[in-house]
């Protein structure tokens, strides 16, 4: 399964609103994982079975909590058994569909 998801503290006091200590505290924790996944600006992407998954996001909403009262956390899946390497496969076929209609 593919996973993208997006966690961040709120009530954290700060001034600026910034939160990229607790996301770096989430991000290190999804790379010390194994898991293949890509971090963007906006989401965290990553692939594997079900419960390690799910376990990876737990465990970066948990580091995330450290920084605030309450967390805020956004996933979207895709669970498509019998697939593996669709972080980068997806992406793949898709410049490829673009390739092909400017062709």
């Amino acid at each position: 399964m593919l996973v993208a998801f997006s966690v961040a503290p709120s009530g954290t006091g700060d001034a600026d609103g910034s939160v990229h200590d607790a996301v770096a505290a989430a991000v290190q924790i999804v790379r010390e994982s194994g898991l293949p996944n890509r971090t963007t600006s906006m989401f965290t992407e990553l692939e594997g079975e079900w419960d390690e998954v799910m376990d990876v996001v737990k465990r970066a909403t948990d580091a995330v909590a450290a920084y605030g009262s309450r967390v805020s956390l956004v996933l979207k899946a895709d669970i498509r058994p019998g697939y593996s390497g669709e972080l980068d496969g997806k992406v793949e076929r898709l410049e490829r569909a673009i390739d092909e209609l400017g062709s």
